[in-house]
């Protein structure tokens, strides 16, 4: 068993200043084999939350429930979890066995060749057996990351706590390890609490996204819910890569057909969209994410005229700075398309993709319509039948 129970869960620093409150009510309840990510930006409280979690920072409310059982005031040694620390915080005068041992050492009974056993059994998992006998200066930053990793599979704790593990490795390693953390996590089924400021860290390796932000937690769903269905403007921003555009918009309901008016263009609502607007007084924020945005012709429906600032072609996808009423925005086109700075390119925002926040609290109050699923289960071949291929021709 590893649930893993948060509760009301607050962490107040004082100085002289007066007092900063880093976690806010935190409320979360973590499924055994459950990997959840707390991700925000920095400052959000993630690390703090993860640090009263492991024992190292004493809440100042609130309550941590392992397996039924109350640890908040238990100390780290008595939590049967296990943490993996940004720095890695390898001893540096010690090999990589004797790293991966030392936990083993100071909590538990095992004797040395149960120790042995379960660290060349791990070694072997992670691919390091030839680094047991190196200390951490003849290792590189991957491979200081996996002894790390080591040193907390070996102790078997109900409970993995990793503090941004990923963050000072070099771009491709940083991708080639998030994988085998994935797999790794897997494998065991061992319940993770991983924190990241990194969102495409939160998206490709969660099952559920814990979105914080001044210390309050904004959203905690899966990450296809975070990223189609934010709960608020916040969340919308955050997640994604490159992030939503935002336009700030008014309500005209004079017309025939309502329409947010911005500066720079006039964007006529369908009874859905206006329904579910309706009421929320007359300043909103229209949101739409760059890759839904369409490039179409001069005169059609909802057309917005824009002038082409930058262009960064990557290849698969080329995104598209543009500039509407003085402001900059960015649409993901195509690779193969060719783009010149200062050319006219008209878009539309197609209206089963925008997001509607309301202007003063910035609550969501229109959310994009979610993939179809029975279109997505045709486009792949995928059938109902136990056993049928994905995919086939």
């Amino acid at each position: 068993m590893g649930d893993l129970e948060i509760e009301k869960l607050q962490k107040v620093f004082h100085d002289d200043g007066g007092d900063i409150v880093a976690v806010d009510d935190f409320d979360v309840d973590i499924e055994d084999g459950e990997l959840i990510v707390l991700v925000g930006p920095s400052g959000c409280g993630k690390s703090t939350t993860l640090r009263c979690v492991a024992g190292l920072e004493s809440p100042t409310s609130g309550q941590i429930v392992l397996d039924g059982e109350d640890v908040t005031d238990k100390k780290p040694k008595e939590r049967d979890m296990a943490m993996v620390f940004q720095s890695y915080a390898l001893y540096p005068h010690m090999t990589s066995r004797e790293n991966m041992a030392f936990g083993l050492k100071m909590t538990t009974d095992l004797s040395k060749s149960e120790i042995d056993e379960r660290i060349d059994e791990t070694a072997e998992m992670l691919g390091i057996r030839d680094l047991l006998n190196k200390k951490p200066d003849a290792l590189s930053g991957g491979q200081q990351q996996r002894v790390a990793l080591g040193r907390a599979i070996v102790r078997e704790p109900e409970v993995f706590l990793m503090d941004e593990p990923l963050s000072n490795l070099d771009a491709k390693l940083r991708t080639q390890m998030r994988t085998e953390l994935q797999s790794l996590q897997q494998e065991l089924g061992v319940t993770t609490l991983y924190v990241t400021h990194d969102q495409t860290e939160a998206m490709t390796m969660s099952d559920r996204i814990a979105v914080l932000d001044d210390g309050k937690l904004q959203q905690i769903g899966t990450p296809l819910e975070c990223y189609h269905e934010p709960a608020n403007r916040f969340v919308g921003g955050f997640i994604g890569s490159p992030s939503m555009n935002f336009f700030e918009v008014e309500l005209d309901e004079s017309g025939e057909v309502p329409a947010l008016v911005h500066e720079g263009f006039t964007y006529e609502l369908d009874e859905a969209v206006h329904a579910d607007i309706r009421g929320h007084g007359d300043r909103f924020t229209l949101g739409i994410r760059p890759e839904d945005i369409e490039v179409v012709a001069g005169d059609a429906h909802n057309a917005v005229s824009t002038t082409v600032e930058v262009t960064e072609p990557l290849g698969e996808v080329t995104y598209v700075y543009v500039d509407v009423a003085g402001q900059q925005y960015t649409a993901t086109l195509e690779g193969d398309l060719v783009i010149d700075p200062g050319r006219t390119l008209t878009v539309r925002f197609p209206q089963d993709r925008i997001h509607v926040f309301d202007g003063a609290t910035g609550e969501a109050l229109r959310n994009r319509a979610p993939p179809d699923e029975d279109e997505f289960e045709a486009l792949v071949g995928i059938e109902d039948a136990g056993g049928a291929e994905v995919g086939a021709e």
